[in-house]
């Protein structure tokens, strides 16, 4: 869900002047943006050090692979860094959109590639900062997949990598449609300890680890709630679902968790909640240099 987070944190213009809001528009809470204002709370989109995650900052030296890049949100933070950006999805529409925003925010030599085959047609050592946030859930074959980011990972690269945490996903199996669960969506679910195991056995050392994102654990479930209550149809592709206009339960969710975190203590509870039942884990790793000798 980060990528779905920042979808106007990273818009390309300034919005047009608009009539100022009725009541009712006044009342309403994007999930968005409060979902934005959570990740921000747990070290996310920090611009002021060039950090997309705390412990993961990009320079203008950097070159930037975000493999499974959505709308972009890794990209673009990125390109505002002055880095060279090499992003890959595998919907068309996507890659075309984000290529449009990237050529008209960078100078730089920048790659965008339509693919999810492997191996994918990118040289060894292409990047020195490897992204690949809630896309391993969706690979059948995870294994093959992680080594083909580690072969286009320089020595001394850092890898940004996130899957949806296993205690969300069991607690939607009971509301969420089964094609969820299926491909092209949720097919794997990871344990801690096969999610470290997976980086490790793939060659790379784990530098930090966070799971995250209470709030988009209960947002999700609210969601399926409107949604099956609302007798809409729940099938096909799900990942791009959630989009305004919002169910009133999720913006009345998101003005409790906005209210939460207004709180004094509010940090703090959020803080143990996401500790509880997170939404997402995160592992920051570095592929080790070569050794003199090896």
């Amino acid at each position: 869900m980060i990528r779905a987070w920042v979808r106007r944190f990273f818009a390309e213009t300034k919005p047009e002047p608009r009539p100022a809001p009725s009541p009712v528009e006044q009342s309403r809470v994007s999930p968005r943006d409060v979902g934005l204002h959570d990740a921000m709370h747990d070290g996310w989109f920090s611009g002021d050090s060039g950090e997309l995650l705390k412990g993961f900052a990009i320079t203008a030296d950097d070159t930037l692979l975000d493999v499974g890049c959505g709308e972009g949100v890794a990209t673009l933070f990125a390109v505002r860094q002055g880095a060279s950006v090499i992003f890959t999805d595998s919907e068309h529409d996507k890659v075309r959109d984000l290529a449009r925003q990237v050529d008209a925010q960078s100078d730089k030599a920048n790659l965008g590639l339509v693919s999810n085959s492997l191996p994918l047609p990118l040289a060894d050592g292409c990047a020195s900062k490897v992204v690949c946030m809630e896309v391993l859930e969706h690979i059948d074959q995870p294994e093959p997949f992680m080594a083909e980011l580690v072969r286009m990972g320089r020595p001394g690269a850092l890898y940004l990598l996130s899957v949806p945490s296993p205690v969300g996903e069991h607690l939607q199996k009971g509301i969420a449609p089964a094609s969820y669960f299926q491909s092209p969506n949720h097919v794997q679910i990871f344990s801690p300890e096969r999610f470290a195991a997976l980086v490790e056995d793939a060659g790379l050392v784990i530098e930090h680890r966070q799971a995250t994102g209470f709030f988009w654990v209960m947002g999700m479930i609210f969601f399926w709630a409107s949604e099956r209550a609302a007798g809409r149809e729940l099938g096909g592709a799900v990942r791009d679902r959630i989009q305004a206009p919002y169910p009133p339960l999720m913006e009345s969710w998101a003005k409790t968790w906005q209210d939460l975190l207004a709180q004094p203590d509010g940090l703090a509870i959020k803080q143990m909640l996401d500790r509880f039942m997170p939404k997402s884990q995160v592992i920051i790793a570095r592929k080790p240099h070569v050794q003199e000798g090896a």
